[in-house]
């Protein structure tokens, strides 16, 4: 069952911007290589939690997979197999190079959004039960 939540999609929405910003204008070793793929992750939990009303561990399970596996899919050399090795959306989407800091960046990304999210389920939970 879906039920859409706007303040994620708000959120993925945001992220998606701040994501072409540094896909456009960061051109570092840094923010572009870790800090998009950082955001990678939460920008996949924020979409999906705007219609999938799952628990965040499991949410967060699924963005985090969803991430490995086009990581994976970088070693595989998929965009070769695909014939879109030289299309640059599907570069910048799918990425073309496999690193295994990239996996780190995601992980850290998806241990936010947890941390995050505990610390608003906590938050919620006394305001009920302060009432």
């Amino acid at each position: 069952m879906t039920r859409f939540h706007y303040r994620y999609f708000l959120l993925a929405a945001g992220l998606l911007a701040l994501e072409i910003c540094i896909a456009r204008f960061a051109h570092d070793r840094f923010v572009r290589p870790y800090g998009g793929d950082f955001l990678a992750t939460i920008l996949l939990y924020c979409l999906l939690k705007s219609v999938w009303p799952a628990p965040a561990g499991r949410v967060v399970a699924v963005a985090l997979l969803v991430s490995y596996a086009i990581e994976v899919a970088q070693l595989a050399h998929l965009l070769s197999w695909l014939g879109w090795q030289h299309s640059p959306a599907a570069r910048l989407v799918l990425g073309s190079q496999f690193e295994w800091g990239d996996m780190l960046a995601y992980t850290l990304g998806a241990a936010l959004v947890l941390g995050l999210e505990q610390v608003r389920g906590r938050r919620t939970a006394r305001d009920l039960s302060e009432q």
